[in-house]
């Protein structure tokens, strides 16, 4: 127990003010003007965190409910045998949405959405580092998930279950295009995560209160930033899975069908590696918002901080070795079961030292019985029973008996329920108030509870029984005298019950919940952390310096001095928006961020890139590339107004600290974001290389097939030579560039130029050379494998191609020189990247099957 910390045990010093009494005239008012929000039709181009994250967060739920309207008809389809309300094909569309849109644009964005809003008002930091990226996220989300859904309507949803296992989802057995809306649609919609995991990270690392180390940072924001880093490692998979399932639908290409050296289990691999821990990547969050709400409500600090933060790291870490779990049933070898099964198990071990860490919470101090409390408490109960069964199907003989039955229904339902949605319930009320001027009803907020513990308990638990007595999933009816009829009415009446507790929550948001842009409810619990501290468009009117994890209960007059100004960066130095960037570490100062204001460029960009993948999927495919093309050229629109270099010499933030206004390099938020992008490039390639030795698995004996040369020697060298050429003038160029006359080095566009020509030729070169051994990729799993890992590789050099021009164009335009040299920075480390993984992929599609033994 953290006893030095409890309020009035102990008084950490107050750290120094910064800034004297009183404030320059009109200082304030700047603030103001740089950080207001536009207004008319231009309000949808606001990137303020506080807007963006409400947007996000009510689209969030709009699908919450949405899937929830598709779980109610599928309830009453199942109320009594033989029931003919719905038919089976759209039964099958109806689960398959139910489960997708749950899974992809309620949970993961929901608590994505949550951190936007969160997350800088929680560190005190006046937004996250790249407010039109989260705009960008939110609204790709917006009108990709809409298009999304509202396929159900005109019966071209996909029918495969959420998890859209071929060869069911092949072009043989499911023709038709509903399962390309999922396949592009989610794979678009992964995307839009990524970003949004990627400035978690660097907000998280970068933005902070002064003196925030990372041993005060709050729970919520650890718990941030490892679902960031999992999504990161996590998504990649399905990402590269949609393609290539996508691929092998539209172009022949076999990676999943037997008959021709492919395999399904392939599919299974990559989907349930990224599938497993987006449990956790959904619940890791909603323990961050539970270690936030329950010292609130006890009055007293956080019981057992640092194995909290440890537990969450174990849980990220444990949750990737964890994925065969769901493949028990496949026949893999039982050394492989038992593994996973003794890892399925430790998973537990992390999640109940959080578990105990609330209880010991709750009991050390005097828990207020509110609504977010209720909330709490049937997190708790709900959660561990989920927990309980999953310990149960985690053993494989009994998996073997309960799989793909009721009692798989219901123990996920109370994992995901008890672990994401009680707690996102109780973050609503908790956290309303930071955002309304009015807090939510307690008396209707017991009601919600209620009605929602009791309708999950009366839909969830018979289902346990339902399945052990032998009813699958995924069936549109059964007949009479299975013994399943009045378990299944009981679990349709919890099912209505549940839809009663939202209904009830939305009279409750609709009555009371008012925007708040200032002048909030205000810290309604006496909370201790920053998000409570007044604040408005700008967040905080100055950005504090902290001394402990509960700043507002050891700081009493912390509000004060910050809304006076007297904490730093009281104003606006260069007179637009500002961010102030600290050490990753220990959060000291280390620059002003110039933070891009509200613009067309997100949203037109966001709709342009949303309207390529939907139209691909539908086969308009000129129009596709219009779209896409006019989405690339907003993104460079968009870009073209960073990078905006030392505007004015380095300002004084308070206290006698002067910081610069740009920096470069290892410093720069935006050389972070890039390293993130690079992590994520990485996984995956690291995950097309696993398919890749994955199909060499299945087919040892014919990789590459008979009668398939690979290459001469001499062309993967001839393809090395030019990437390595062109990599060693990206490196002279960037040396030339440092020097002390920012615009003489004018050989910098011309060098890559010709690195350009040089990457472009080395990619060229590989393709000819598979192209003239007469590999196909459509004939067997060899050519398929070996065309992807060319395709990535082109797709990557094209990229470079476009960066490296883009780049050129602002050397021409006088955008870019010796110190204004972020874009050149990006540009080489991600041709770095490019270059890296074609050396790699050459040596494996060239090396590998000469090394086991081939031509």
């Amino acid at each position: 127990m953290n006893v030095s910390e409890r309020p009035g045990s102990f008084a950490p010093q107050e750290p120094d003010l910064p800034n004297p009494l009183p404030r320059p005239a009109g200082e304030f008012e700047a603030l103001e003007r740089a950080w207001k929000a536009p207004r008319g039709l231009s309000f949808i181009t606001a990137v303020n965190n506080t807007y963006v994250g409400l947007w996000y967060v009510g689209t969030a739920f709009l699908f919450f409910i949405l899937a929830g309207i598709l779980a109610l008809i599928m309830r009453a389809q199942l109320a009594a045998p033989e029931s003919d309300l719905v038919g089976h094909d759209l039964y099958n569309q109806l689960f398959t949405m139910h489960g997708t849109v749950m899974m992809f644009l309620f949970a993961v964005p929901a608590v994505e959405a949550a951190s936007v809003y969160l997350l800088p008002n929680m560190q005190a930091a006046r937004d996250l580092p790249f407010p039109r990226l989260s705009a960008y996220a939110f609204w790709a989300y917006f009108v990709g998930g809409l298009v999304f859904f509202g396929t159900i309507f005109f019966g071209l949803s996909p029918n495969g279950g959420w998890f859209m296992y071929p060869p069911l989802t092949g072009s043989k057995y499911s023709p038709a295009e509903n399962a390309d809306w999922w396949l592009l649609g989610i794979g678009f919609i992964e995307i839009s995560a990524i970003a949004g995991a990627i400035e978690i990270i660097v907000g998280v690392m970068k933005t902070r209160a002064v003196g925030m180390s990372l041993d005060k940072l709050p729970v919520y924001s650890w718990a941030m930033l490892v679902f960031a880093v999992m999504i990161v490692i996590g998504f990649p998979a399905i990402i590269l899975g949609t393609l290539l399932l996508e691929m092998e639908r539209a172009f022949d290409w076999p990676f999943f069908i037997a008959e021709r050296g492919g395999d399904p289990l392939l599919w299974q691999h990559l989907f349930w590696f990224f599938g497993h821990p987006e449990v956790y990547i959904i619940f890791l969050p909603a323990t961050g918002m539970v270690s936030m709400i329950v010292p609130a409500m006890a009055q007293t600090p956080l019981v057992g901080y640092r194995l909290i933060v440890l537990a969450l790291i174990a849980t990220g870490f444990l949750s990737f070795g964890l994925w065969v779990h769901h493949m028990f049933a496949t026949g893999l070898p039982k050394m492989s079961l038992s593994f996973f099964s003794a890892a399925s198990t430790a998973v537990s071990v992390p999640s109940g030292i959080q578990v105990f860490a609330w209880i010991a919470t709750i009991a050390s101090g005097r828990m207020k019985l509110t609504t977010p409390s209720l909330f709490i408490i049937g997190f708790l109960f709900i959660f561990t029973l989920g927990g309980l069964t999953g310990v149960m199907v985690a053993m494989a003989p009994f998996d073997w008996q309960a799989h793909d039955s009721y009692f798989v229904v219901a123990h996920l339902h109370y994992v995901l329920i008890g672990g994401m949605v009680f707690p996102l319930f109780a973050a609503f009320y908790y956290w309303v108030p930071v955002a309304s001027k009015r807090p939510l009803s307690e008396r209707l907020g017991r009601w919600v509870f209620g009605l929602m513990f009791l309708g999950v308990n009366v839909t969830f638990l018979p289902m346990h029984v339902t399945g052990l007595i032998g009813m699958p999933r995924r069936v549109y009816t059964y007949p009479v005298g299975m013994g399943w009829d009045a378990l299944n009415l009981v679990s349709t009446v919890g099912a209505f019950m549940i839809a009663a507790g939202v209904a009830v929550f939305l009279v409750d948001l609709a009555r009371n919940f008012r925007f708040a842009g200032e002048d909030n409810a205000g810290n309604i619990w006496n909370a201790s952390t920053l998000e409570w501290l007044p604040n408005g468009n700008y967040n905080t009117r100055s950005i504090p310096s902290v001394v402990s994890r509960d700043p507002l209960w050891d700081q009493p007059n912390l509000s004060k001095h910050v809304e006076d100004g007297r904490y730093y960066l009281p104003g606006t130095a260069t007179g637009g928006r500002e961010a102030l960037v600290t050490s990753p570490f220990d959060a000291t100062p280390q620059y002003i961020l110039q933070v891009p204001g509200p613009g067309w460029q997100p949203v037109l960009a966001a709709v342009f890139t949303a309207a390529f993948f939907l139209l691909l999927t539908v086969k308009f495919v000129l129009t596709s590339v219009v779209c896409g093309v006019i989405a690339v050229g907003c993104v460079i629109w968009w870009l073209w107004e960073t990078d905006p270099g030392p505007v004015r010499p380095p300002a004084d933030i308070g206290g006698g600290i002067v910081v610069p206004v740009y920096v470069t390099g290892p410093m720069n938020h935006s050389w972070w974001a890039m390293i993130v992008l690079m992590v994520v490039c990485g996984m995956v390639f690291t995950c097309l290389i696993f398919s890749y030795l994955f199909l060499w698995l299945v087919n040892p004996g014919a990789w590459p097939p008979q009668g398939i040369e690979p290459p001469e020697r001499l062309w993967p060298l001839v393809s090395a030579a030019l990437y390595i050429a062109s990599a060693a003038l990206i490196v002279v160029a960037s040396r030339i560039l440092r020097g002390d006359d920012r615009r003489s080095p004018r050989a910098v566009p011309i060098l890559i130029a010709v690195a350009l020509l040089l990457v472009s030729g080395a990619s060229a070169a590989d393709l000819w050379a598979q192209w003239r051994t007469g590999l196909s990729p459509s004939a067997h799993a060899y050519g398929a494998a070996v065309y992807a890992i060319v395709s990535l590789q082109i797709f990557f050099v094209l990229t470079t191609l476009v960066m490296g021009l883009y780049t050129i164009a602002r050397w021409l335009a006088g955008r870019l020189d010796s110190i204004r040299r972020t874009t050149f920075d990006n540009t080489m480390l991600f041709w770095s990247y490019t270059v890296g993984q074609g050396l790699v992929g050459l040596a494996v599609v060239h090396g590998f099957p000469r090394l086991i033994g081939g031509p």
